[in-house]
């Protein structure tokens, strides 16, 4: 018989195998200290595997020595044929369905089990929508071990454990310092033991000064307050909510620095949902809106307040992730990788800024937070509030369906809180003779001039950079690079041509049309912008926040009068409020073939308006021609008619999210063998292929689309994933990348 030390590999659930034969030469029975763990002897794993064919749980025996730390959510190693493999423990068993005889697990990696069932549930529930693999959705879930980190968390808990009266009442302090540990050998330090999650009950937040703060939030909408008194009683309402524009002072703090209205707000949902005993996550789409509600939730009388962001490091991300996992924060606050964040008695999920490109993870399976959060409000009962400055389509049609409620508010009030927004188009322009042509207009110059006498001017522009794109001087022929053939740019007013694909110089460029060795802009970036709005306004100082920028993306801007240009999600806020904004470059913001391209403007420059001062003290001009939708919309503050017209255009042609989609992309045998096994592929239902542009950034050659209705959303993944399951199993040659709802097809 083989001796249970020898690499074999684990057995698949359910499927039927044959015993092993006994091999000659080597004496039955069990080496000493593999002898199998008394209870529950059988591990059912979650390998970290690529292949989509090894998309399940695998058995594995569990010896008496790991018995009391090969919990479920716990990490181990195991042999999988010749590799070693990380996974997760998900359940414990009595008996196997394998008939053979069971590799043993190598070790527990860690007795802290990290992945907990809420998480491992979610996991399957994104793996199963966009046709992807549990362990994919893993490795975006559950960052990385930290072992010095998962050391000082175990050894708090510890504390916490033996003295829980004491625990209970002294604030965690330096837990809140996301301090960067020192790098170390995780193989080498492994934290002490944890037999049970300790953590720390709910800290419901004491009333703000001046008394209960959401009632004044939230009274201008019409369903506002009815939500929060909602999250206070325990229940579960899903809401979509439109904000009004503005800054606001905490409440019972007049005189205090002012945050975003749509940060106060958010700060009083998740006190409501505090002081009802459950715990809220906030995703927000970059650190600076992370910040801003954390300014907001303190404001609140929110302390217990933990961020968790990818950029901050291994460290910070893992405390915090852990603090998570065993209830040591009771409002998490993050980017996008928060969104799985394990939060225990999770009452509240906010998503702030649906539409922001940040929000849509880049790794597969590719899932969009927003879809995460609604199947994670679902699934744990918790409420859901998405808020944004405008409003995607797929927001409104969680609407139409009656999944959420929206909150917004009256007309009149919007009028009330919103600036005077005018849209400087050709028309409107039609009578102010050559200076109508320029890129500041005449009508634009006055307005900032006489607005820089009563506060700082924003200025926003489409593009970083000083000229991100030229052309040939003499014929307009977009000038590319000779090696990528990616667009030139210039960084600065003497600097040389250079392809903002590859980095390339191109010095020695010539147009291939006409010859010509000069370039002119195509595209004006916020540093040239500044440079002409230095000349403009001599004497007024100009600040550029812009990721591109020497100073790069600024916070906040003192109200002295100055120029602040600023590309889109950029925008520092004013102290007291912007005396205007020129939203610059309008047609530059609604040209292109992206179907949220209008509601994606004009969430843009809503989001920028919202940082004027409201009323008639505060102007917004929108200079150029955009397209007439979102133009109209922003003129009115109304990105929920945008939304709405948007949908219903999509309806009748059968566009998302009226349909549901998927974008089988790669090599053009390979896409073909993928989506001859989808039954669901039919000729009436599958767009293509369509031939892509092959160059050095994009191996893909083309691209194939499957259209079905909502209902056959989930059979259509299901599909995908047993053909790219055939497809590993089979190890069919070529490269393909299936997207369900990609991205830039909503």
């Amino acid at each position: 018989m083989t001796s249970p030390d020898e690499p074999e590999q684990g057995a698949l659930l359910g499927l039927d195998d044959v015993p092993a034969a006994p091999r000659r030469g080597r004496a039955p029975g069990r080496k000493p200290g593999r002898e199998p763990a008394a209870v529950d002897p059988v591990a059912r794993v979650v390998l970290d595997l690529a292949p989509a064919h090894l998309d399940r749980e695998f058995d594995y025996l569990v010896p008496a020595a790991l018995a009391d730390d090969a919990v479920p959510g716990v990490r181990v190693r195991t042999r999988f044929g010749p590799q070693d493999v990380a996974g997760f423990v998900v359940a414990r068993a009595a008996t196997s369905e394998h008939e053979g005889r069971l590799q043993p697990l190598r070790r527990v990696v860690s007795p802290d089990p990290v992945l907990t069932p809420a998480v491992l549930d979610l996991a399957r529930r994104v793996a199963a929508r966009y046709a992807g693999t549990v362990a994919d959705v893993l490795r975006l879930a559950v960052p990385p071990r930290h072992a010095r980190v998962e050391a000082e968390v175990l050894a708090d808990l510890a504390e916490r454990a033996a003295a829980p009266d004491e625990a209970a009442a002294v604030a965690d302090e330096a837990a809140a310092d996301d301090v960067v540990a020192d790098d170390a050998d995780d193989a080498a330090q492994d934290g002490p033991a944890a037999s049970a999650t300790v953590g720390a009950p709910v800290v419901p937040p004491p009333s703000p000064p001046g008394g209960e703060g959401w009632p004044d939030v939230w009274a201008p909408y019409r369903t506002g307050e009815a939500f929060c008194r909602h999250l206070l009683g325990g229940q579960a309402p899903r809401a979509v909510w439109s904000p009004l524009p503005g800054l606001q002072a905490p409440a019972g703090q007049e005189g205090t620095a002012r945050v975003p209205h749509w940060a106060a707000a958010i700060a009083e949902a998740v006190r409501a949902t505090l002081a009802g005993g459950r715990r809220a996550l906030v995703v927000a789409p970059d650190a600076r809106d992370v910040e801003r509600v954390c300014a907001a939730l303190a404001a609140a009388g929110v302390a217990d307040v933990r961020r968790l962001q990818a950029d901050d490091g291994p460290a910070p991300r893992y405390r915090a992730f852990l603090h998570a996992r065993h209830g040591l924060a009771s409002v998490v606050v993050g980017t996008r990788a928060a969104m799985f964040a394990p939060v225990p008695d999770l009452g509240l999920v906010v998503l702030w800024g649906d539409g922001e490109e940040t929000l849509d993870e880049p790794h597969a399976p590719y899932p969009a937070a927003r879809e995460v959060l609604a199947m994670r409000s679902e699934a744990e009962g918790a409420g859901f509030l998405l808020g944004s400055p405008g409003r995607t389509v797929q927001a409104q049609a969680m609407l139409a369906r009656g999944w959420a409620a929206e909150i917004a508010a009256t007309r009149d009030v919007v009028r009330s809180r919103a600036p005077r927004v005018r849209a400087l188009t050709s028309v409107e322009l039609a009578a102010e003779g050559p200076g109508a042509a320029a890129r500041l207009p005449t009508a634009a110059w006055r307005t900032a001039r006489a607005a820089l006498e009563r506060g700082p001017v924003l200025v926003q522009v489409p593009r970083t950079g000083y000229l991100p794109v030229v052309a040939c001087a003499a014929c307009r022929t977009a000038a590319r690079c000779t090696h990528c053939h990616g667009p030139l740019g210039l960084r600065g007013a003497r600097g040389t041509p250079q392809c903002t694909w590859c980095g390339r110089l191109a010095g020695a460029w010539r147009c291939e049309e006409c010859g010509h060795d000069r370039v002119r802009a195509v595209r004006v970036g916020s540093e040239r912008t500044a440079e002409e709005l230095g000349r403009a306004f001599a004497g007024v100082p100009v600040r550029v926040s812009a990721s591109s920028a020497p100073g790069g993306i600024l916070a906040s801007v003192p109200a002295d009068p100055a120029l602040v240009v600023a590309t889109p999600g950029a925008e520092p806020v004013a102290e007291d409020g912007y005396a205007a904004a020129l939203l610059l470059d309008a047609a530059t913001a609604t040209a292109g073939i992206d179907l949220a391209m209008a509601t994606r403007a004009l969430h843009r420059w809503i989001a920028a308006a919202g940082l004027v001062r409201p009323g008639p003290d505060g102007q917004v001009l929108l200079v150029g021609d955009a397209a007439p939708a979102p133009t109209g919309a922003l003129v009115r503050f109304d990105p929920a008619g945008l939304a709405e017209r948007e949908l219903d255009e999509r309806r009748e042609l059968d566009l998302p999210p009226a349909v549901r989609i998927a974008a089988v992309t790669g090599d053009a045998d390979a896409v073909r063998a993928v989506v001859d096994r989808v039954e669901l592929a039919t000729p009436e239902t599958v767009l293509g292929p369509v031939e892509l542009p092959v160059d050095d950034r994009l191996e893909a050659r083309v691209r194939v689309v499957v259209r079905v209705p909502p209902a056959a959303g989930a059979e259509l993944a299901a599909q995908l994933r047993a053909s790219l399951a055939v497809r590993s199993a089979r190890r069919e040659g070529g490269t393909v990348r299936v997207q369900v709802d990609p991205q830039e097809m909503l």
